[in-house]
Formats: C-alpha cells, sequence, structure tokens
C-alpha cells in the first residue's frame, strides 16, 4: 500500500471520527441534558404543553431522526470524497 492511500485513508478516518462525536455530543445534549432540565423548562409553555415535556416528548425524537438523517448525508459526503463509497 502507497503512502498517499495510507494518508487518504487517515484523513478519512481523522473526518468520520470527528462527525461521530459530534453526532455523540448531540445526542447527550438531547438525551440526557435537556430531559435533565426538563424542570425548568416546564415554567414555560409551549402548543399548551409544559416546554420541558414537549422537548423530552416530541423534540428529542425529531432531534434524533434529524441528526440520523444529517450523519449518514454527511458521511457520504466523505466517503465520496475519499472514494470508498459503495
Amino acid at each position: 500500500m502507497s503512502s498517499t492511500d495510507a494518508g487518504a485513508r487517515e484523513r478519512h478516518w481523522e473526518k468520520t471520527r470527528n462527525l461521530n462525536t459530534l453526532v455523540m455530543i448531540l445526542w447527550v445534549i438531547f438525551a440526557i441534558i435537556i430531559p435533565w432540565m426538563a424542570g425548568p423548562l416546564n415554567s414555560i409553555s409551549f402548543l399548551g404543553f409544559p416546554l420541558g415535556y414537549y422537548m423530552c416528548v416530541q423534540g428529542s425524537l425529531i432531534a434524533f431522526v434529524a441528526i440520523i438523517w444529517i450523519q449518514n448525508y454527511r458521511q457520504d459526503q466523505i466517503d465520496d470524497e475519499f472514494g470508498v463509497d459503495e
């Protein structure tokens, strides 16, 4: 294997690792931090529901689906950039 291939593979892995790190940080925010702060958020109402409840029940689910979609889209771009797409 040439050093160019090894360098490209390392850059591909670096971008993939950074994307995964960002996704995990966002996942922790929406899965742990926001529900943990639901109490103070409940003083605000949104669509007739306490905001803390709404963010835990609806907002987090919407965020998770969006995060998955964006991660897949961005990973496809990274794979295309380095020629490892299917």
